[in-house]
């Protein structure tokens, strides 16, 4: 699926050009998500790397940002993801994942007595671990296209999983590496 110059970062394994694409949509308030996350980083990320079983670049993985409504301060923290995606694209995976380790902190009863600007400053001294410090005070706002692109396509909770288009609706949060390797074993050509 199409991804905006701008969100290059959003490919954290496997290349731009390659002929699969994984789209998995995520929310940074989710547990489900979170789990997703940590299957990324050690399960799919290894295949992907150069030396890993998939590293002749057939497939690229693109985590797309979902925000679930029903989590309140769901649209504060994907902003602030989208924020250092945008100014320093190297660190967007370590901050995703930094995200998801203090995702407790932004869930609605730690947030209930925050305004949307405390919310904001404890994003951005989040941030401010990932990326270089003279990058914090360039942190954008909100895109609403990624909202958008979810939506468009029919994508209402998370995490959802793409395959090369098309709602893998067998995928679940809850797989490993027996059921990523057998999927990828049937799926990349």
């Amino acid at each position: 699926m199409a991804l905006r110059p701008s969100l290059r970062a959003f490919v954290i394994a496997g290349k731009l050009d390659a002929p699969h694409t994984l789209d998995i949509f995520v929310d940074y308030v989710c547990p489900f998500s979170a789990k997703t996350a940590l299957t990324i980083e050690n399960v799919l990320k290894p295949k992907f790397a150069p030396s890993g079983e998939y590293g002749d670049s057939k497939v690229k993985v693109i985590l797309r940002l979902q925000v679930q409504p029903w989590h309140s301060t769901s649209t504060l923290v994907h902003e602030a993801a989208i924020a250092v995606a945008r100014v320093s694209p190297e660190n967007f995976w370590p901050f995703s994942l930094g995200l998801f380790k203090n995702q407790q902190q932004y869930f609605d009863i730690p947030t209930s007595t925050l305004t949307p600007l405390q919310i904001r400053e404890k994003l951005a001294q989040l941030a401010s671990e990932y990326i270089p410090s003279n990058k914090v005070d360039e942190l954008p706002s909100n895109d609403i296209m990624t909202v958008k692109f979810s939506r468009q396509n029919g994508i209402h909770v998370s995490p959802t999983v793409l395959w090369d288009g098309l709602i893998a609706g067998d995928i679940s949060s809850g797989w490993g590496e027996a059921e990523w390797s057998k999927f990828l074993k049937e799926n990349v050509v």
